[in-house]
């Protein structure tokens, strides 16, 4: 699939903790049906950046804009509050750790936020949980707690719970990093699978083969600033910076 119209742009976005600058005025589009992926040394501020997209952080200053809705840094009001769940609800989040409800079934866990944030009825909202865990190969565990789930799985239902959102865009913030190699095979398929539905995705990872296969770009991160991008195999046969190619013989 071609990309098309931006989805998101990032413009002039920086951000602070305290006195040190995570991220140092990084400029970034993402087109619709695009895979960026986005890889850099721990602590570059990759993470930073896509926790800034749906403003689980808060830009310091720039401006983010997803699916049409754009939101500048800094001060919060009771608008930009409304504005900010505006926008989670475009842009759905996978993170390292699963964050499920040990309480709820995958299920619930999946109908919740369809549920509470975009006031569905259960019933619908039933349905369409149970058609995302069937897209994501686990119908069968549907009744079942995250505690009688592997760690692959867990991943798989918090994809789901995205999904449900009906979001334009799904963020992924090293979500194998947490799962034991065997593990990790399953959720990259589910990512693929995604991927290969033209779903536009910003993914966080090192594992280059997923890469590869599936991103449209790849973007190096380095302390804070986009330090080189561009199509999969160029990048990854002849990166252009001494930095990218220490990274990657560290991790090939």
């Amino acid at each position: 699939m071609s990309p098309g119209a931006p989805v998101i742009k990032i413009e002039g976005l920086h951000k602070y903790f305290g006195p040190l600058e995570v991220i140092k005025g990084v400029d970034l589009e993402i087109r619709e049906g695009e895979v960026l992926v986005i890889f850099g040394r721990s602590g570059s501020g990759k993470s930073t950046m896509l926790r800034c997209i749906n403003f689980l952080e808060e830009p310091t200053d720039g401006t983010i804009e997803v699916g049409g809705i754009r939101l500048s840094g800094g001060h919060r009001t009771r608008r930009k509050r409304e504005q900010i769940r505006q926008l989670r609800i475009q842009a759905g989040m996978v993170f390292q750790e699963f964050n499920l409800f040990p309480n709820m079934t995958a299920l619930e866990n999946v109908m919740e936020g369809p549920v509470t944030v975009k006031g569905i009825p259960r019933v619908q909202a039933e349905a369409l949980a149970r058609e995302q865990l069937a897209k994501v190969g686990l119908a069968d565990k549907a009744e079942q707690h995250p505690i009688r789930l592997s760690g692959g799985q867990k991943q798989r239902v918090a994809i789901a719970r995205a999904l449900a959102m009906e979001p334009k865009v799904m963020l992924f913030d090293e979500p194998t990093s947490a799962l034991d190699p065997e593990l990790i095979g399953e959720v990259l398929q589910v990512m693929k699978a995604l991927a290969h539905s033209g779903m536009t995705m910003i993914v966080v990872t090192h594992e280059m083969g997923f890469a590869r296969e599936v991103a449209d770009r790849m973007l190096f991160f380095h302390e804070g600033v986009i330090l080189e991008e561009g199509p999969p195999d160029e990048l990854i046969s002849n990166p252009q910076h001494e930095q990218t190619r220490k990274f990657l013989s560290a991790v090939l």
